[in-house]
């Protein structure tokens, strides 16, 4: 099986109740395909400048994730991201972005990737996600992010890209915003008529919900005691999600559901520490007790 991913990849300043992480690895890509390369080998795409530090891709590297795709642009600067997290940390405050590398063209397609079975098309601008999945060449899966700002001043580019794919992950207030409809059921019905076989809204503290065309269903959050950073969370869930569906090659039903469960077990890891420390730390089998003790709570006889 072959899972490709292409988004950002950052460093990022985080500031929350627990501390402060400074120049730290970020990025939505980043904390994909982390995550997924538990279940799969990943195949990782995206653009940093010359200053991004070799620590950093040793880290990567350490996992199943192939860096072929990884272009170092010279004269460039890597992404860069800082916010914060107050209170109940539901939502991060951005204080600073600087685009630099991602406001420049979009990266390349390895030809030796052309061939990937499964594809994540995390949170960018929707033409280029278009772009990016024209240079793939027969995906049996693609599932796509989004955020606020496309659906605010890029919706119909962002409709034409929601024709071209099979499942949408997106949370619970771009939903409401891309469909007008508060009732996050209604709103995945709509985000169907789109085009996406499938729709996950990620619900944060509250979970998570599945939309497909004959069926619905919602899980919660796993109770998590101990949360230090919540950065990343959105795209570990992604991780999961599509880390399992790619592991087990199917879309149906039944499978949707237990991605679901990964998904939302995966992000139970990432928000423990900043950045990637807790993931560093992480075993397959701490995923699948987890998994497993997660269920158990979910069981009602």
């Amino acid at each position: 099986m072959s899972l490709l991913v292409t988004g950002s990849i950052g460093i990022d300043n985080v500031t929350s109740p627990y501390g402060r992480a400074e120049g730290v690895l970020g990025g939505s890509a980043v904390y994909f395909s982390y995550v997924a390369s538990f279940f799969v080998p990943v195949r990782l795409v995206g653009v940093v400048g010359d200053d991004f530090p070799d620590d950093f891709r040793r880290v990567l590297a350490k996992r199943e994730i192939d860096l072929a795709g990884l272009e170092v642009r010279k004269g460039s600067k890597t992404f860069r991201w800082t916010g914060k997290f107050e209170g109940a940390m539901n939502e991060a405050e951005t204080v600073e972005v600087d685009l630099n590398v991602l406001a420049e063209r979009g990266p390349k397609i390895p030809p030796a990737f052309a061939d990937s079975e499964f594809v994540f098309l995390a949170n960018t601008h929707p033409t280029l996600q278009r772009e990016l999945l024209s240079q793939i060449r027969s995906p049996r899966l693609v599932v796509c992010d989004t955020m606020n700002l496309w659906i605010t001043t890029e919706r119909e580019s962002l409709i034409e890209t929601l024709g071209v794919v099979g499942g949408v992950i997106l949370n619970d207030a771009e939903a409401r915003m891309l469909t007008g409809r508060m009732n996050l059921i209604e709103a995945g019905e709509e985000i169907l008529r789109f085009g996406p076989r499938f729709v996950i809204i990620k619900k944060g503290e509250n979970g998570a919900v599945l939309v497909t065309g004959d069926h619905a269903v919602g899980v919660p959050a796993y109770p998590a005691k101990t949360v230090h950073d919540p950065t990343g969370a959105g795209d570990s869930f992604a991780g999961g999600v599509m880390g399992h569906l790619s592991r087990e090659r199917k879309t149906d039903f039944a499978t949707l559901r237990q991605a679901l469960v990964r998904g939302t077990v995966a992000a139970s890891f990432t928000i423990e520490d900043f950045s990637l420390r807790r993931l560093e730390r992480l075993t397959r089998n701490e995923i699948e007790w987890r998994v497993e003790e997660y269920v158990e709570m979910l069981r009602f006889d």
